[in-house]
């Protein structure tokens, strides 16, 4: 008989993280978590890459889960960002999340160390072991230097409280072997990829671009998972060219700057992150006009 493990299926937000005057938010904070409930986000996931999470202290990325939790209150779950290159800090940021209340954490590779893959196995064990939290893993070769192989992926979907796998990837054959060769759920990393993903396998996504079209992005992954693969690929067609504009600079740059553009935030990042250049904001500029929000 199957385990049972806790489903991640549905359409999550990769919450970005307002800064004014150099500090989070909690205002602004608040007022996304609001509109991402309010437009049917089915997760909320909070100090990931998105929210810059690397340039987060420990204590404003603990104020950061708080605040997202105590804002979304019971209408919404809420999954944290707990990764570090070192496992120490992981640890260390994933009970600070069971404590806050998150409903889940998601944990990046170990970035810049590049661990083996028994690495990285005893890395992932040794967070998962260290609570009760569904672990959902966090696969971004671009960012992390470092792949989880599918053979690794095996081997840790046989951890009790590892359910699922955020892949950022374009390669398709990888999520078709996970779905063949694991029990994981797979929720897409890649804002224009969820739909062939899903296709193969994935259960969702964890988008960037829903911090803007929150409800379109909804709409496409649970018509998908109902099989109505004609309402998905119209809406994958619309949001298409957003999906491709939020990456011509590195996340979250651009969509930052798209939140900007339509008055929402000041667009600020922190450094070593800078203000889009006029390129790409033309780039978000016509992605934006296109889908009749400028």
């Amino acid at each position: 008989m199957a385990r049972q493990k806790p489903s991640f299926r549905g359409s999550h937000v990769a919450l970005v993280t307002p800064f004014e005057n150099g500090a989070p938010s909690r205002a602004k904070i608040e007022e996304l978590v609001e509109f991402q409930i309010a437009n049917g986000t089915d997760g909320i996931v909070v100090c990931g890459t998105t929210g810059e999470c690397s340039t987060l202290s420990p204590e404003e990325h603990r104020e950061v889960v708080r605040w997202v939790r105590e804002k979304a209150g019971a209408r919404s779950r809420v999954i944290a960002g707990t990764g570090s290159n070192s496992t120490e800090e992981a640890v260390a940021l994933t009970r600070d999340a069971k404590g806050l209340g998150a409903d889940a954490v998601l944990v990046v590779c170990p970035y810049y160390n590049r661990p083996t893959q028994r690495g990285l196995v005893a890395h992932f064990h040794a967070v998962a072991d260290a609570t009760d939290l569904p672990l959902i893993l966090y696969h971004v070769p671009s960012r992390t230097g470092t792949e989880i192989a599918v053979e690794t992926a095996v081997l840790l979907s046989g951890h009790p409280r590892i359910v699922a796998i955020k892949e950022s990837t374009s390669d398709l054959d990888r999520i078709t072997r996970i779905a063949m060769e694991t029990d994981l759920e797979i929720l897409s990393g890649e804002d224009s990829l969820v739909l062939p993903a899903m296709a193969l396998g994935a259960v969702g996504t964890i988008s960037v671009i829903a911090n803007v079209l929150p409800k379109e992005v909804r709409d496409l992954v649970h018509a998908a998972l109902k099989g109505d693969w004609t309402e998905a690929l119209l809406l994958h067609r619309r949001l298409f060219p957003l999906a491709k504009a939020a990456f011509l600079e590195p996340n979250p740059i651009p969509i930052k700057a798209a939140m900007r553009l339509l008055g929402w935030l000041n667009g600020e990042v922190r450094l070593p992150l800078v203000p889009i250049g006029p390129e790409a904001e033309e780039g978000i500029k016509d992605a934006l006009r296109g889908l009749g929000l400028l």
